[in-house]
C-alpha cells in the first residue's frame, strides 16, 4: 500500500550520452544457445528468453510444436546506443525440421543505415493444408547475426519470445485477403499534445490511442510506443521533429529519423525515415492494410503483416549524428490516428487473447491511460489491493465499533464484581462479530 506508481511519461529523461539499454522482460529467462542443433536448450511456449550473439555467430535453440497452433519464434537484436554497425548488419531468425528443411526465415532483417538500435523479427510456422512443417513434434530454432568487417565486435544482447496462436475452430473459415482498401492518407490528428514518454523496447513500450503526443529523442535513441488495433482498423501515424538548439551554423544527417511499426508478434510491418539539418522535419507512414486474419494469406507485402488483432508497436529512432551539430534532446510528436470500425474476429479455438493475440477491455483502458504493460499489471493489481485494504480496514473499524458498544452495553448491565482486566474470548469471540 505505500508503493507509488509514477506517473505516465514521468520517469526517465534521456541526454545525448545517457541512453537506457533495451529493457527486457522482467521474467525473461535466460539461456545459452548451442552452436550445435543437438545441443539447442528448449524454449517453452508463451516464453521469453534472454542470450547473446556475436557478429557472424549462429546460436540453436529446440521448440516443440503442437499440430494445430500457428508459431512465430521472434528475436529482437539490441545493440547498445553508439555501437558501431554496417548498413547490411542484421539477424536472421530460422525456424527448421530436425531434418533441416526450412519451415520459415525472416530473411536477414537489417539497419538499412549505420545507426545501432533495437530490431526484431521472426520465424513462423502457419497451419495449412500441403503445408511445410505441419506435424507436432521437435523443431529448431537458429538465429543467425550478420556483421560486415567493418562492424563492432561487440556481442548484442537477444530477447527470444516464443509465441502461440491458436487455430480456427473446426468448420471455421476465414475469407479471402482484401484486395484494396482506403489507402488515403486521413488529416493528421490535431489538439494539445500530450506528454507520453517512450520506452526502451517492446516491454516497456508506452501505450498510445488515437491523438497527439509529444517526448524527445536523443541521438542514438530509441522510443517504443504501442498502440492498440482491432479488426478491421488501419493506423496513420505522422512522427515530426521540431527544431533543435544548433551547435554550429548548419548540420545534416540522413536517414535521421526513422519510425518503424512492428506487429504484434514482433514482426516489422513498414518503416520510414526522412533527413533532418536542425530544423523542423517529418515523416509518417499508414494509412496500414485494415487488420485482417485473412491478411496471412496474401501476397501483398504491406497487408501479409497485418495479421492479427492485438498490440502494435512503434519504434522512433534519432541517429547519432544529430549529436554532432545539435546539443540537448530534440522535441518529438507523433500524431496518431486509428481508422476504421472494430470488427468481429475469426473464430479461434482457444483464448487467442490471452496468448498475446488479440484486445481486452483492460487493454484499452491501458491505452486510454497512457500505461506499458507493467503498469497496467501494477494498476490492476493495486486496485486489487486498494479493494482488499479498504474491505478489511471498513470491517475492522465496524467489528472495534460493535466490540465498544457491546461492552459498554454489557458493562453497564453486569452486576457489580472484581474488575477484569478485559474482555475474555469466551465472551467476545468472533460469535461477537
Amino acid at each position: 500500500m505505500c508503493a507509488v506508481a509514477a506517473a505516465p511519461g514521468a520517469a526517465y529523461a534521456a541526454g545525448p550520452d545517457d541512453v537506457q539499454p533495451y529493457k527486457t522482460a522482467a521474467d525473461a529467462k535466460p539461456v545459452k544457445g548451442a552452436a550445435s542443433s543437438a545441443e539447442g536448450p528448449r524454449l517453452e511456449p508463451g516464453g521469453i528468453y534472454t542470450d547473446s550473439i556475436k557478429p557472424g555467430e549462429e546460436r540453436f535453440y529446440t521448440v516443440d510444436l503442437d499440430a494445430k497452433s500457428n508459431v512465430f519464434v521472434s528475436a529482437v537484436g539490441a545493440p547498445a546506443a553508439g555501437s558501431k554497425v554496417a548498413f547490411s548488419d542484421g539477424i536472421d531468425i530460422v525456424l527448421m525440421s530436425t531434418g533441416g528443411d526450412e519451415c520459415s526465415s525472416s530473411d536477414d532483417t537489417d539497419f538499412g543505415s549505420e545507426q545501432a538500435r533495437p530490431i526484431a523479427d521472426y520465424a513462423h510456422r502457419r497451419i495449412r493444408e500441403d503445408g511445410d512443417c505441419q506435424q507436432a513434434g521437435p523443431y529448431y530454432v537458429k538465429v543467425v547475426r550478420t556483421s560486415e568487417k567493418t562492424s563492432g565486435p561487440e556481442a548484442w544482447p537477444v530477447e527470444l519470445a516464443f509465441m502461440q496462436e491458436p487455430g480456427l475452430r473446426s468448420g471455421a473459415s476465414a475469407t479471402a485477403p482484401p484486395t484494396s482498401w482506403n489507402s488515403a492518407s486521413p488529416a493528421p490528428a490535431s489538439g494539445t499534445p500530450q506528454k507520453r514518454e517512450g520506452g526502451t523496447g517492446f516491454n516497456d513500450a508506452r501505450a498510445l490511442g488515437d491523438g497527439v503526443w509529444k517526448d524527445t529523442l536523443a541521438p542514438g535513441q530509441t522510443r517504443f510506443y504501442r498502440v492498440p488495433l482491432d479488426w478491421g482498423q488501419q493506423l496513420t501515424v505522422n512522427a515530426e521533429l521540431a527544431n533543435a538548439k544548433m551547435t554550429k551554423d548548419s548540420g545534416f544527417a540522413a536517414p535521421a529519423l526513422t519510425t518503424a511499426l512492428y506487429n504484434t508478434a514482433r514482426g516489422p510491418a513498414v518503416s520510414e525515415n526522412t533527413s533532418y539539418d536542425g530544423k523542423q522535419a517529418a515523416d509518417g507512414l499508414g494509412p496500414t492494410a485494415p487488420v485482417a486474419y485473412s491478411n496471412r494469406f496474401s501476397n501483398d507485402s504491406a497487408a501479409l503483416p497485418m495479421r492479427f488483432s492485438g498490440w502494435y508497436y512503434l519504434a522512433v529512432t534519432l541517429d547519432k549524428r544529430v549529436g554532432e551539430f545539435t546539443t540537448g534532446t530534440v522535441p518529438l510528436t507523433l500524431r496518431v490516428t486509428i481508422g476504421g470500425k472494430a470488427a468481429q474476429g475469426p473464430d479461434y479455438d482457444g483464448d487467442a487473447a490471452a496468448a498475446g493475440f488479440g484486445l481486452t477491455g483492460a487493454d484499452r483502458e491501458a491505452a486510454e491511460k497512457g500505461q506499458t504493460a507493467v503498469e497496467a499489471g501494477e494498476s490492476g493489481t493495486m486496485k486489487v489491493v486498494a479493494a482488499v485494504g479498504i474491505g478489511a480496514g471498513t470491517v475492522l473499524v465496524l467489528g472495534l465499533g460493535a466490540w465498544t458498544m457491546l461492552a459498554r452495553r454489557r458493562g453497564s448491565a453486569a452486576p457489580a464484581g472484581p474488575v477484569s482486566d478485559g474482555p475474555t474470548q469466551q465472551q467476545y469471540g468472533p460469535s461477537a462479530w
